[in-house]
């Protein structure tokens, strides 16, 4: 099962960085006009910040140093930001192998998901990982096709 997952992971973390390659460094860091919007570049790089604490601090209960609100700003060189996702990816395998699967993590998530628990098992970290890199694939390729309309002459 975690091949599967860890499969479709990958192919949601590929797909963004395809459509920052495709943007290229100026369109990728750009903002659509919209309230609450994010650039692509931010939305990729918030979604390893995702992985990392899901799969690195709630599954496999590493601790994880993230400023989650400098996330949604973050700007850069894409090429470095694809770098960084190849090694997310790595991360992420290795944090979800050496995890308990059958125990539950220390580490409560600030946020609640689903109904009140005192612990999340591996399963919903993982899980919750996919669901939460497959919804901002979409929210990318939104913002993709919004941001080249307004590009185009």
């Amino acid at each position: 099962m975690l091949e599967d997952l860890l499969y479709f992971i990958d192919v949601a973390v590929d797909e963004m960085a395809g459509i920052l390659e495709d943007l290229g460094d100026e369109l990728a860091n750009q903002v659509p006009a919209l309230s609450q919007a994010n650039s692509p570049y931010a939305i990729l790089n918030h979604s390893l910040g995702v992985m990392a604490f899901w799969g690195g601090q709630v599954a496999a209960g590493r601790e994880i140093h993230r400023d989650r609100q400098a996330e949604f700003t973050a700007r850069g060189e894409i090429k470095d930001l694809v770098a960084r996702a190849e090694e997310a990816k790595r991360q992420l395998r290795a944090d979800l192998e050496s995890a308990p699967q059958d125990g539950v993590a220390e580490q409560r998530p600030r946020y609640p998901v689903g109904p009140e628990r005192p612990s999340f098992l591996w399963s919903t970290a993982v899980v919750h990982t996919l669901v939460e890199l497959a919804q901002h694939r979409g929210k990318m390729e939104i913002t993709r096709d919004l941001l080249r309309r307004d590009a185009a002459p």
